[in-house]
Formats: C-alpha cells, structure tokens, sequence
C-alpha cells in the first residue's frame, strides 16, 4: 500500500488480533511526518459542507495521507462520514448539518403514522453516498482502505424518526409498534450495507469502518446510544434482539459501548458468542480510558474472552499501570502522538505491555 509500506505485516497482526491470537496489544499510532506537519489536517466533515465536491474532499484527504505516519496497526481509513446513524436519512430523507458544531442531525420527529412509511429508498441522500463511494472506492486501490459509512444503530434509527423522549414512552406504550419498526429498520440497515460492500472490496481485501480497524472479512461497530435512556430490561426486550442478528450476519462485530450509562447492559452483550468485542467509550467530561476506575470494567470484558478496543486518552502513559496483571490477548489501543519520533517510542511501549 502506498501510504503504508508495512500493509502486510499489519494485515498479518489484525487477522491474529481478530482470532485472539495475538499475546500482546495491537497498537494503532499515527503521527505527522517530519517537515510536513503543517499539511498532516483533514476535515472529516468535509463531505458534509455546503459546496464541497467529492473530488476536492478525495484531493485533501490525499494530502493528508501524504504526510502521516501510519505506525503499527495504523491505516489509511477512508469512512464515509455523513453522521451517525445517517440509515435515518435513507429512509426519511431528512439531514441538516451544522457546520458550526460540525453534527449532522437526523432527528426530525414524526407520528407514528408516518414512520410506519419510512423505508430504505434512492433519494438523494442514498445517491450522494453510492456516487461518492464509488470515486473513494476507485481512487483507494493501493492507497487506502475504503470504509463503510456510519449506518448506525437500530433503535437510534427510530429514535431519530420518533424523537429520543417519544421514543423513551413508546417503549411504555407502544411496544408493538417499536417491535415492527425496529424489525423494518433492521432489513432496511443490512440492505443498506449489502449494497455498499461491492464498492467498498472491489478494490481492496477485506474492510473497515468509522473505528478505524481493518478486517478480512464484513463486519461493523454496532451500537445503540438511545440505550443510555433505557433500563437493563428494555434494553434486553428492544435492542438485545438485533445486536445478537447482526452478530449473525457479520463475520465478526464490536459493540461501542458509549458511557457509563450504558455499562448496565454489558453483561448482557458479554453473553453473545458471535460479539467479537466491545469498545469502551467513557464519554465527555469522564476519566477516559487510562482512569485506574475502569480496571474492573476491562477484567469483565477480558474474562470473558472478548476483545477490548481503547482509543480515547488523555493520557496514555498511565494505561500500563490500569492493564497491570490483565490478559493481554484482545486488546487494541489507538492513539495518536504529536511527531512521528514520539508516536515511534509510543508504539514500542504499548507493543510490548
């Protein structure tokens, strides 16, 4: 690969990674190259600003391959990124970005009446995505692996169509009506991903996603923030049920759990046998990842012999004395480091933890 000369060996470490056999940390480091460190800027959100062309988004973003240092697990990752949960938008139609905040909001609640309509359609949202993908997919042939765009979580789906408190009562009061949709939803997501994946591996072995790891076979972040909202029984009638179907369907999958809000329903998710892992996102305003406070959250999720993904640090110098005594095979630790000669000597000390 033309960004990053040790491509194979890194394909090697994710494939042992994803087979849990790797007896040390896979360790993802990026940094600017020397001399080029005023280049090494990528807007994510580009492809969400008013006039912005695929093409000039394509030339910036290979600018930004240029000069990075993609250090061990580390790779190019193209995403399509419209926004979380951006299904929302296929089926409905409705986006509106703020450039600002740099959000894409999906959330336009409707009466039930009319989300009963909504299904996956080709409006223009839908071609927006396949035109755009299809000149990333052709331009990322040896260069960069193209990724899947962020289709979502299911009932963050509905949620975006109900509103998250119409949502919270419908579970109280409608669940019917919350079963069909999410289970119309749920079709709708994989038809949405079937149709994508042939521009995406057209060009290249395997895949990647919004959480920047690279697999040989399909596979997605799966999620559902709206589970915050809701207790360990909801979540086990409304959203255990999808979670487990698309752990089917995929070749292998992680679940972003996102905050403590939603540890409640971690043990239900450890009980999953296809659920390659989780990925532990503390959230703002939390300790993140190296807080010695999250020690019993990892022993739960190594002891059952799942994966383990960290990728947000503010300091990650302190993670080895958190990891200390803790199984070493799953875990994956993405950081990034201000110039390439510290992401080097970052990367020796998490590869040999």
């Amino acid at each position: 690969m033309y960004y990053k000369e040790d491509w194979d060996n890194a394909q090697a470490r994710m494939r042992a990674w994803w087979r849990h056999e790797l007896e040390t940390p896979l360790a993802q480091v990026v940094a600017p190259i020397e001399g080029k460190e005023s280049a090494c800027v990528f807007d994510w959100w580009a492809l969400m600003r008013a006039g912005a062309s695929t093409e000039q988004v394509l030339e910036d973003y290979l600018a930004w391959c240029e000069s990075t240092w993609f250090g061990g697990a580390a790779f190019p990752n193209m995403f399509f990124n419209m926004g979380p949960g951006v299904l929302a938008a296929y089926s409905s139609g409705y986006l509106y970005f703020e450039p600002t905040s740099c959000t894409s909001w999906f959330e336009n609640p409707q009466p039930w009446e009319m989300v009963d309509s909504y299904r996956f359609q080709e409006n223009k949202w839908w071609r927006f995505t396949m035109e755009g993908m299809n000149v990333f997919a052709d331009a990322g042939k040896d260069r960069f692996i193209m990724g899947m765009t962020d289709l979502g979580g299911i009932l963050d789906v509905l949620s975006s169509f109900r509103g998250a408190q119409d949502l919270a009562v419908d579970l109280l009061n409608a669940p019917e009506r919350v079963h069909q949709a999410r289970k119309r939803i749920l079709e709708d997501w994989h038809c949405a991903y079937d149709m994508l994946l042939p521009i995406i591996t057209r060009n290249q072995e395997g895949m990647s996603a919004w959480m920047g790891i690279w697999c040989p076979g399909t596979w997605y972040p799966l999620q559902c923030d709206f589970a915050a909202l809701i207790s360990p029984d909801q979540f086990a009638e409304f959203v255990l049920p999808d979670v487990v179907e698309q752990c089917k369907r995929l070749d292998h999958s992680i679940f972003h759990l996102d905050g403590p809000g939603q540890i409640p329903h971690l043990d239900m998710l450890l009980e999953i046998e296809e659920l390659d892992g989780i990925q532990w996102v503390p959230g703002t305003g939390n300790p993140q990842c190296e807080a010695l406070q999250w020690r019993p959250l990892y022993e739960k999720i190594l002891g059952k012999g799942k994966s383990l993904v960290l990728q947000c640090f503010d300091d990650v110098n302190r993670l080895p004395a958190v990891l200390e005594g803790l199984p070493r095979t799953g875990m994956l630790i993405s950081v990034g480091a201000s110039t390439q000669e510290e992401g080097t000597r970052l990367l020796r000390k998490l590869e040999q933890l």
